[in-house]
């Protein structure tokens, strides 16, 4: 067992000891975070830190923690910039797709040509299908971002739309999504129009404020430079110089996807997303956006991005969800495919 155990010594420079508690974390947080998900053993004294496990989990944790340690970097005024659990998840998950990608040389490279910038700083893709997803993006005029929630989908959109926006290759960014209860009737909603729909979009208004701040978001929206409106106020109006992102397509009806896709005008990029497995409309009516699936391919312009559980980039537990909620979903339907089979046999043992 020993000999597939490797150790490395690492020594983190400068050493600063507010950087060092930031790194760790409160209590070695970080540090534990870390030990779980590489399933490795880490001690340290000041900036010397010892790694014990497997080579390539040893050679991803000391990766992990220089690309980490320059991220103390103090930002002006010199306070230290504090790592997060979050920003762990985030190395580790990103950690594991290179070295997928060391394996797999056919994979498409990422993390460089298809970084976005935004006034808050680079966005990156976290995996191969964002990083194709951002691409496709670029390339096509109408781009389909499918898969599980916290894969990214609508806040690269976002990203696309803010970057483009940035280097003036359109005018306005049009964000828009169907006003549709997620199971629930809540009825009638007091207030203008504004605070009618805002409930709806508000995961829109959240990329837009991390990515730009909001006092900017205000300013453009009060120029309507970017416009944030529910899609029943798509109908009629044609889309020039603009970056529209429709989100949460899996509520649309055959007849609003139809319609919202022929509203793209000249110079303009559409980004579709949503989840087909969460599908929030009467059982009776159709997603267009699984009617657009069946019928929109091979379309020249277009392009269709699948993402799956291991693109997930919310917290670890929500990938394990996703990936039990799949496997539930595949054995109904194996089930389901059986039962006639059984039917059949009955009946022919009978005649």
């Amino acid at each position: 067992m020993s000999r597939h155990i490797s150790t490395l010594n690492l020594h983190l420079e400068p050493a600063d000891n507010q950087r060092l508690a930031s790194l760790c974390g409160p209590f070695d947080d970080n540090l534990k975070q870390l030990e779980r998900r590489l399933g490795l053993e880490i001690s340290y004294r000041d900036n010397h830190f010892q790694l014990l496990g497997k080579q390539a989990q040893v050679d991803a944790a000391a990766v992990i923690l220089k690309h980490l340690y320059v991220e103390t970097q103090p930002l002006k005024g010199g306070k230290v910039t504090d790592i997060t659990p979050e920003m762990i998840h985030l190395a580790v998950q990103e950690s594991r797709v290179l070295e997928q990608e060391d394996d797999d040389s056919s994979s498409p490279s990422y993390g460089k040509e298809v970084t976005v910038k935004t006034k808050r700083g680079l966005i990156k893709p976290r995996s191969p299908n964002q990083a194709q997803y951002i691409s496709n993006i670029v390339r096509h005029d109408i781009s389909f971002g499918i898969g599980p929630a916290g894969t990214g989908k609508t806040y690269l959109a976002v990203a696309a739309a803010v970057d483009a926006l940035e280097r003036q290759e359109i005018r306005r960014i049009l964000l828009t999504r169907p006003a549709v209860e997620a199971g629930e009737k809540l009825g009638f909603l007091p207030g203008d129009l504004s605070q009618k729909v805002d409930p709806y979009l508000r995961p829109l208004y959240d990329a837009l404020f991390e990515m730009l701040g909001f006092e900017r978001v205000e300013k453009l929206m009060e120029r309507n430079i970017i416009e944030v409106a529910p899609l029943a106020y798509m109908r009629g109006r044609t889309l020039n110089d603009a970056f529209i992102i429709l989100d949460e397509a899996q509520n649309t009806t055959t007849e609003q996807m139809k319609m919202f896709l022929t509203r793209i005008g000249f110079n303009s990029k559409a980004v579709v997303t949503g989840d087909i497995t969460q599908v929030d409309l009467p059982r009776s009516t159709k997603s267009g956006l699984r009617h657009a699936l069946e019928v929109l391919q091979g379309v020249d312009g277009l392009s269709f991005n699948f993402f799956e559980s291991k693109d997930v980039v919310r917290h670890p537990v929500v990938a394990r969800i996703v990936q039990a909620y799949e496997a539930f979903d595949a054995a109904q339907a194996e089930s389901a495919s059986a039962k006639p089979n059984r039917a059949n046999i009955r009946e022919e043992s009978a005649q």
